[in-house]
């Protein structure tokens, strides 16, 4: 999450699912910062890892009144 993903390059999809390219760690982080969101690792197996950008308290406590 954020500043604890350390791929050089990820595949960006954005909070409303739409695929934003690939692109440097850093610019991937720096656009969700701009958002006021979170950038999330969600496929780090993937070449390159896929991340995606959203609101990870938000998701954490929709996750957990489930």
């Amino acid at each position: 999450m954020n500043e604890d993903i350390y791929a050089a390059q990820v595949r960006l999809i954005d909070e409303g699912g739409a695929m934003l390219g690939v692109m440097s760690s850093r610019e991937a982080l720096g656009i969700a910062q701009a958002r006021g969101l979170d950038l999330i690792e969600i496929a780090p197996t993937a070449t390159p890892p896929t991340c995606k950008i959203m609101d990870y308290g938000k998701w954490k406590y929709e996750k957990k009144k489930q």
